[in-house]
């Protein structure tokens, strides 16, 4: 045990120490935060000037020319720097000859875009349509701009024609506002939760699960990076002079999963300080902070021991990557359904991952955090099934680390590899 701890302590020290590592570690909550800073910054600028919009309209309906004509004079005086400029408004038009003639000054670039309301859009059976050249993504402001002031002047005419007062009905369907008042214990203690508050609370179970898939691949990558230099520069066979293969992997894989406990616990206190410096308040509980460790720390033996087989017998990172990739691929599936399993923790395929040895760690910190109806029984369940995956797994990689690590050339087959397990 001693030997292990000495090679544990010599893995976290000889990474902790480096420039690299520090660097990677304040630069990672420093660009987060940056982007945070500039994305809100971003959010709340007004839109640029753009070149004036050119479109056609016709009015198939002949009902509507003067209504559209105003609503856009009224927009392009509030927007000087972005405005749509109806070239024309034409009543009618149904021939298909005006249509094709204005298609191809479309096509000449006379006008941005030339729009056709078809007869029937005030009974409701007809639509809109908008033709354009290529549309870039800068465009989309403006089309939607367009098809809300048609859809204003349509609205409009309707009512005009059931003899309804369409300011009225506005004023009617005027949204009602909506304040989160957050209650305390004390009497009389309450506070008025911010929409940003309310998101990044929202938000937490994806960051605490993603935050995890970073810790376990991140250091799992590092384990399986150093375990083929160390082969390949022979340093490994000095090592083993020393200690024995078991002392060697299970020291290099807890002071790992130390030093990801410690890239972690700095990055949780960065997003926790940007967020009360922001004026959020997010409660992190205890048991929320002690199962985010247990589950990390068992996960990440859980993987380290694939990946320290999947290590022992590669000879190059080109090799490994490869083996690697359907580990990675068992990781990325919680990534990929977590707005599902946070909105319904309890579901079915929330507790079917939930005790599924690839996706469990992952799955269980984001039940905890989206819900506090996480059953116990299913916790411990959970953290039984974990540790026992992680003893085979240690076992059976101890086996082929023993036997692979000093192989070199070309990399076994599956059939040695389970030969090299029942022999042992």
């Amino acid at each position: 045990m001693y030997k292990i701890y000495k090679v544990a302590q010599r893995e976290y020290n000889e990474t902790v120490k480096t420039k690299t590592f520090i660097l990677g570690v304040l630069m990672t909550p420093l660009i987060i935060g940056g982007i945070i800073y500039f994305s809100s910054k971003t959010a709340r600028s007004t839109p640029s000037a753009r070149p004036p919009k050119v479109i056609v309209v016709t009015d198939q309906t002949g009902e509507l020319a003067d209504d559209i004509r105003e609503r856009f004079q009224a927009y392009n005086a509030e927007h000087p720097d972005r405005q749509i400029l109806p070239a024309r408004i034409q009543a009618g038009g149904d021939d298909p000859e005006t249509i094709a003639t204005e298609k191809e000054g479309l096509r000449r670039g006379e006008m941005d875009a030339y729009v056709v309301l078809e007869p029937e859009i005030l009974d409701g059976r007809g639509s809109i349509q908008f033709y354009s050249r290529d549309t870039k993504a800068s465009d989309l402001d403006y089309i939607g701009r367009v098809e809300n002031l048609l859809n204003q002047a349509v609205i409009n005419k309707r009512c005009q024609r059931e003899k309804l007062d369409a300011e009225l009905i506005g004023r009617l369907r005027q949204r009602v506002g909506f304040r989160q008042i957050m209650l305390g214990a004390e009497v009389n203690q309450e506070r008025q939760q911010k929409q940003s508050e309310t998101i990044t609370r929202m938000m937490l179970p994806f960051f605490f699960m993603y935050l995890m898939f970073l810790g376990i691949m991140g250091m799992g990558q590092q384990l399986l990076t150093s375990v083929i230099e160390e082969k390949n520069s022979r340093v490994i066979e000095v090592l083993l002079s020393a200690v024995t293969p078991f002392e060697l992997m299970a020291g290099k894989i807890l002071g790992l999963a130390a030093i990801g406990v410690t890239m972690m616990t700095i990055w949780c206190a960065a997003a926790y300080g940007a967020a009360r410096w922001q004026g959020m308040n997010i409660p992190l509980e205890p048991n929320l902070l002690f199962y985010f460790v247990i589950y990390y720390v068992l996960g990440f033996l859980f993987f380290s021991s694939l990946l320290v087989g999947i290590g022992s017998v590669c000879n190059t990172i080109k090799e490994a990557q490869s083996l690697m990739m359907p580990v990675t691929m068992l990781l990325i599936i919680p990534l990929l359904a977590w707005y599902n399993l946070a909105r319904n923790p309890e579901g079915t395929l929330a507790v079917v991952l939930s005790f599924i040895p690839p996706t469990m760690p992952l799955v269980m910190i984001l039940r905890i955090c989206a819900s506090e109806h996480t059953p116990f029984v299913q916790i411990l369940i959970s953290l039984f099934l974990l540790a026992t995956c992680v003893l085979l797994t240690t076992w059976a990689a101890a086996k082929v680390f023993r036997t692979g690590i000093l192989m070199y050339g070309k990399r076994p087959g599956l059939r040695e590899i389970l030969r090299w397990l029942r022999q042992s």
